[in-house]
């Protein structure tokens, strides 16, 4: 019985974890395209 729980909770866990490194990927992802759009407007304002 506690082997079936402890795959269970493991399971859990490592859903969770793929869950947060899945969202954390594109926020990333949204940080890398702010950054290029505030160096496009530096550029501009330079020219």
């Amino acid at each position: 019985m506690k082997t079936s729980r402890q795959r269970i909770v493991l399971l859990v866990l490592i859903s969770g974890l793929f869950a947060i490194l899945g969202t954390s990927c594109n926020t990333t992802r949204g940080f890398g395209r702010d950054v290029q759009k505030t160096g496009r407007h530096i550029e501009r304002a330079a020219s």
